[in-house]
């Protein structure tokens, strides 16, 4: 069992988690160009947590440096793992690899959004540290279709 970058041949589970997560329309071969666009990312990673050559989990980590101010932050974009691997500290090692490439690449901080539904991933956050910061500021999203 352990925390590797993600390969293109794990394209196929990787759909599934993101259909886990709440996004079904993704399909083996979309799955696998993005994967390939992110291991060409100079300052983004994912990684997957693979147990008895299963993928059981899946995370996608971005960096984005600051303008008002030196250094970067970086940015979770996606942390699923599958439901019979809840709860056994996969997401916390994936969460603590996506931390490690934060603070090699120099970030400040890490920072994650959680739909307000998600009442167990907020707890999860929490007990790795995270703060709920959504009182100090608004998020606003303007879809460009």
């Amino acid at each position: 069992m352990a925390v590797r970058p993600v390969v293109p041949d794990d394209a196929a589970r990787v759909a599934a988690l993101l259909a886990e997560l709440g996004h079904p329309d993704n399909d083996v071969e979309t799955v696998r160009k993005r994967l390939k666009m992110w291991d060409e990312l100079a300052d983004g990673a994912v990684f997957v947590f693979e147990r008895e050559g299963d993928v059981v989990g899946v995370l996608a980590v971005s960096v984005i440096p600051f303008l008002e101010r030196d250094g970067s932050w970086a940015r979770i974009v996606a942390l699923v793992t599958t439901r019979s691997a809840r709860g056994k500290g996969i997401g916390r090692e994936l969460t603590t690899a996506a931390e490690d490439y934060a603070r090699e690449k120099g970030c400040l901080r890490v920072e994650v959004t959680s739909a307000n539904r998600r009442e167990d991933a907020h707890a999860f956050y929490r007990r790795m540290g995270y703060e709920n910061w959504a009182d100090r500021s608004g998020r606003f999203i303007k879809v460009l279709t």
